[in-house]
């Protein structure tokens, strides 16, 4: 099976059970400073989760694109990727999980679906604690649907919540397909990582809440169903096949590279890890730079993450015998196959391979750089011995700390500064560049907190508020310098907004004190935020201003506030402009050529 037949089957399936097809989301999360990459399929439905009404309805489904970081050093093994797809489907508002197993057991039995025979699947579900009784309702609506194997598993195993344990959570039920693999033993069970079992699907029950650390956990007025299925582990699975590279896209890509490289894909373990690596890492880079909020190569943020997908890609290709130009025809490759289901990327094509052409090049500035930087590595080390005191020992030895600053400050490899101190009869501490290496992991797993804890991360009435705020303000903007001035990011967190915009100079104190007095004066108006349901087209035709057009299905939200905003958007939202109580812009500063950042509070 491909993975546009899986794709194909799930929309199918979907669709003739009554749910509504929604667009996948952009892969740069909206107001969200948590994480960097959109990083779950439920993560765009935040909101909806919260109780915000989608317009598409209270059953909904899609194919949401992802990307991963906490792993991206293990990339290159069987089943590690940075970037991957996540089919999903919704029940919001409501919690049917009789009909939600039986759905799940349907697809994946159905000889006009999956067709996996019910000897080779297995489930858990949750086994209960003093906080949630055991989910008995689960297990008896899986021995109805026809299931065999049924699992009581521990919270560790199948319950979800929020990082913490406080807030919304529930029970899950896994589904897993077994192997063929002999039982590790007398408990071999899904909980085992022996790899009888793959997990290939799991239906989130979201029934509960806790208020308080420890407390029992309470029924949530306003219950939601949130599944997802990972399209590469699910076709490796259906396909047989050992590692997630040897199917679907990916493996196109591989065998592409495999027509071009000077070194065989299975030459050894070192160039399959550098084949794998290019083929998931120019993958991420093609949803990165395609996205519709415009994310380039830079030092920061996304940026950073993207120009070190893209060096590690150049590294690899330089492995194996790979012309790094042919990184662009990978590129091109990704763009035509996901295009079908992201539109921004089929229209970013060209965009996508201008960028990657760019810093491919720039990279081969740094490596220049780097060698450089080499040369006085080792002339320091010249010096020191030239100046050392009597009977002090100068080893011709690079430290780690040093092949570390040349691998993260110069993109140099270390496989490389190897190779070049041996040449000159140096030796390196690999020791202290992997501990070194160690420390900077360790430090950046904490910094981004960059793993989606359930995505609930933030729907308080602050960060409403300045949801509200960057509307108006954006009207106050297109009045005074233009309508061609459109949203160009944001990001609010409860204590202030970034909002990024297009302008070609930087803003005056004048013109700062204008746009302040602007939106103030809308708050003293207090005027009522009213939203309504309408279609698209209808909402084009009222004139709201939607600028990421490609995310929007069928039917919109539109916020209207008095004859001050018209725009479609997602929420949430003050109620009446009087809650913002008083607008400040703290700084205006540029982020990128032609684009400007504001960031502000209210008080």
């Amino acid at each position: 099976m491909t993975d546009r037949e899986l794709k194909n089957l799930w929309f199918k399936f979907f669709e003739k059970h009554g749910f509504k097809r929604i667009p996948g989301a952009s892969i740069i999360p909206e107001n969200d400073p948590t994480v960097l990459f959109t990083t779950a399929g439920m993560h765009p439905l935040v909101p909806y989760l919260l109780g915000e009404k989608h317009p598409a309805g209270n059953k909904i489904f899609d194919v949401q694109r992802c990307i991963r970081t906490g792993d991206i050093d293990e990339v290159g093994d069987d089943s590690h990727l940075t970037c991957f797809e996540m089919l999903g489907n919704w029940f919001l508002g409501t919690c049917p999980k009789e009909e939600m197993i039986a759905l799940s057991y349907e697809f994946l039995t159905s000889p006009e679906y999956l067709n996996i025979p019910v000897e080779r699947l297995a489930t858990s579900v949750f086994a209960g604690d003093e906080v949630a009784p055991s989910d008995e309702v689960a297990q008896k609506a899986w021995l109805d649907a026809g299931m065999k194997r049924v699992f009581f598993l521990p919270k560790e195993n199948n319950w979800w919540a929020l990082g913490g344990g406080v807030g919304p959570c529930g029970p899950d039920t896994e589904m897993f397909y077994d192997t063929g693999k002999p039982a590790c033993g007398e408990n071999c069970s899904p909980a085992c990582d022996c790899g009888k079992y793959l997990e290939i699907w799991n239906d989130v029950f979201m029934q509960y809440k806790v208020e308080n650390a420890g407390e029992k956990a309470v029924k949530l007025d306003r219950p939601n169903i949130d599944t997802g299925m990972g399209l590469e582990r699910t076709i490796t699975v259906l396909n047989g096949a050992k590692s997630v590279y040897d199917s679907g896209c990916l493996k196109r890509a591989i065998d592409y590279i495999a027509s071009k490289a000077g070194v065989g894909y299975l030459d050894n373990e070192k160039s399959k890890r550098s084949y794998r690596i290019i083929a998931d890492h120019i993958r991420s880079a093609t949803f990165i730079l395609g996205d519709e909020r415009g994310v380039v190569p830079s030092n920061v943020g996304q940026g950073y993450i993207l120009r070190r997908f893209i060096r590690r890609a150049v590294n690899c290709a330089r492995n194996i015998g790979l012309d790094t130009n042919e990184l662009v025809n990978i590129a091109s490759l990704y763009a035509d196959e996901y295009g079908i289901d992201y539109a921004d990327i089929k229209e970013n094509k060209e965009k996508i391979k201008d960028e990657l052409i760019k810093e491919v090049n720039k990279f081969a500035k740094a490596i220049e750089d780097g060698h450089r930087e080499f040369d006085k590595v080792l002339n320091g080390i010249e010096r020191h011995k030239q100046f050392a005191k009597e009977g002090e020992i100068v080893e011709n030895k690079l430290s780690g700390k040093a092949c570390f600053r040349l691998y993260d400050t110069f993109g140099f490899p270390f496989e490389l500064t190897k190779e070049l101190a041996q040449e000159r009869g140096y030796t390196v501490d690999e020791d202290g560049f992997k501990k070194a290496f160690e420390e900077h992991q360790e430090k950046s797993r904490v910094a981004s907190a960059g793993q989606f804890k359930g995505g609930l991360a933030d729907a308080s009435k602050e960060s409403a508020y300045l949801h509200t705020a960057t509307h108006i303000m954006l009207a106050g903007l297109r009045k005074m310098f233009g309508e061609n001035v459109f949203q160009k990011g944001s990001n609010i967190t409860p204590e202030r907004l970034r909002f990024d915009f297009n302008l070609d100079h930087k803003m005056t104190p004048e013109e700062i004190k204008e746009l302040e007095e602007f939106v103030n004066d809308v708050i003293k108006q207090e005027i009522p935020v009213v939203c309504e349901v309408m279609s698209y087209d209808k909402a084009k035709e009222a004139g709201a201003l939607g600028v990421f057009t490609n995310k929007y299905g069928e039917e919109v939200k539109v916020y209207t506030i008095g004859n001050v905003s018209k725009e479609i958007c997602g929420g949430p939202h003050a109620e009446n402009t009087k809650e913002l109580h008083h607008f400040k812009i703290i700084k205006e500063e540029a982020s990128s050529s032609g684009i400007r950042r504001i960031k502000a509070i209210i008080d």
